[in-house]
């Protein structure tokens, strides 16, 4: 370790206890915690690009068009600056300090320990759930061309041991599988806006002779539905966000974060501008929203109305990847939770073990485990016990979005007193930017309790906070002076504690 560098607490502790605790100490200092810094600048760009892009777009966003109708153009473009205020806020702590554990290491320091612990479990639960429900699509998704000649959890077995595999075998080829994931997506939405496009400026293709940009306020106008329908859509246009904030988790393994992240980062306006409000806007200009029904891919839907028959197929091949390039993320991020949790005491210390090539082993098999018991649920009951499971993905994913936004306010209070150093990449207009983007997650929770379909994400959230409450007292219990469970109090550039020390390396 260089002169002059502090670890926390809970670090400190562990600095004697082996290899595995030295992992830890690094992770203090923004080094790379014992992973390996395969990730490149192409694959960082890639990673950022891809985890705004999901099925949320290509699928979930009939259903929005089908509420809101053209004022969906503005609900994602609205939700795309707080996702940017959200990432803004996320780089100014990354470059604080680069680790992997990102969200729930922040929570643990700039929160409380209890905050860090509910964090790092739930994000970790989060992309469990989120694994279960994208492999089991994407073996749905087969069916298109397979016609059920082969059953459905063999293509969920297949697709779940070939993630798996790859997540083991190096950092370089998760970053390679998302590279490509990412490049399909974003081919086929610039391939849709660029035929949109020609569709209104030559006139080819059936649609040729009604396409009008006037199709965004006739049919009813702007808000053909009102202001309140558009509101309602909000928590399927965040939930289609979700992810977004992977690269905070890549910031252990990326080569040269302090360049390549912030990097990344600052491209969410123009990918959320392209992406999302740039494709739906020429989407219902060639299409008018009308014709638009839940459950149906809106790409899908442009391709019939212009008259392309392949459109069917080329959405579902997307689709596919879309729901692959989620559970390979999945794959990668569990890991990395768990370990971070271990390394500070939160979670079983068998989790820190890694492979020669610096990966999670325990962790991301674990993981794997569970999305394969769910896949068998989902079998064997796909009814309304497994949608409850579900629904608790997208409360789950904006809990990291709070924690980020309440971390970086905590941070900067004490980096502008003098008590930790000062970000490279400072958020603009922070602390205020990061109390309105708290404001908007805060209306959309109040939208999805109000919405009946969305509500029972509500009541999941309690039931997995009592379970972490009722674990966390256990694990304090048993260890109360443990470094995890104490305050962490900062002075200067050190961390104040019962057993902390400043560590140098020779």
């Amino acid at each position: 370790m260089e002169k002059g560098v502090t670890m926390t607490s809970v670090q400190v502790e562990e600095h004697h206890d082996g290899n595995e605790a030295a992992a830890a100490t690094e992770g203090a200092s923004g080094d790379n915690e014992g992973y390996q810094r395969g990730l490149g600048a192409r694959q960082i760009q890639m990673i950022a690009i891809g985890g705004a892009i999901g099925t949320g777009l290509f699928l979930g966003a009939g259903k929005a068009i089908h509420k809101a109708g053209p004022s969906l153009i503005l609900a994602y473009a609205i939700a795309g600056l707080v996702i940017f205020f959200i990432m803004r806020a996320l780089g100014e702590l990354l470059m604080y300090r680069p680790v992997s554990g990102s969200f729930s290491e922040y929570a643990r320091e700039f929160v409380s320990p209890f905050f860090g612990f509910v964090t790092g479990w739930t994000y970790w639960l989060f992309w469990v759930v989120t694994g279960i429900t994208e492999v089991t699509a994407a073996a749905q998704y087969m069916q298109y061309w397979t016609h059920d000649s082969i059953p459905q959890w063999a293509y969920a077995l297949i697709f779940t041991v070939i993630l798996y595999g790859a997540n083991l075998i190096s950092v370089k080829l998760f970053g390679e599988l998302e590279f490509w994931f990412s490049m399909v997506k974003v081919t086929a939405i610039v391939g849709m806006i660029l035929i949109c496009a020609g569709i209104l400026t030559i006139g080819f293709s059936d649609a040729g002779d009604t396409a009008s940009v006037s199709h965004l306020w006739d049919n009813g106008g702007f808000f053909p539905n009102g202001i309140g329908n558009t509101l309602m859509t909000l928590q399927i246009v965040m939930f289609a966000f979700l992810a977004v904030e992977l690269v905070g988790v890549t910031a252990g393994e990326s080569k040269d974060p302090k360049k390549t992240l912030p990097k990344a980062i600052n491209t969410v306006p123009w990918r959320i501008a392209v992406f999302y409000v740039g494709a739906l806007i020429m989407i219902l200009s060639v299409v008018p929203w009308t014709h638009f029904q839940p459950g149906v891919s809106p790409f899908v839907a442009a391709f019939e109305k212009m008259g392309l028959g392949v459109g069917a197929a080329i959405v579902n091949f997307v689709v596919l990847t879309a729901a692959l390039s989620s559970c390979n993320s999945g794959m990668y991020s569990t890991g990395r939770m768990l370990r971070d949790l271990a390394l500070n005491g939160q979670g079983p210390k068998f989790f820190t073990k890694l492979t020669k090539n610096g990966l999670p082993l325990v962790g991301t098999t674990a993981s794997a485990a569970l999305m394969l018991v769910g896949v068998w649920i989902n079998y064997q009951w796909p009814g309304e016990a497994f949608n409850y499971v579900v629904s608790f993905a997208t409360i789950s994913g904006m809990w990291a979005w709070i924690m980020i936004l309440v971390s970086q306010i905590n941070y900067r209070r004490k980096a502008d007193r003098g008590l930790v150093p000062q970000s490279t990449f400072r958020a603009p207009g922070a602390p205020y930017t990061s109390w309105f983007a708290l404001a908007f997650i805060g209306m959309v929770i109040v939208m999805m309790g109000i919405d009946k379909d969305a509500r029972i994400s509500l009541y999941c959230a309690p039931i997995w906070a009592a379970i972490l409450c009722v674990s966390y007292l256990v694990l304090k219990s048993r260890n109360p002076e443990a470094a995890a469970f104490k305050k962490r109090v900062h002075t200067g550039q050190a961390v104040e504690g019962a057993d902390t020390a400043p560590v140098t390396k020779d």
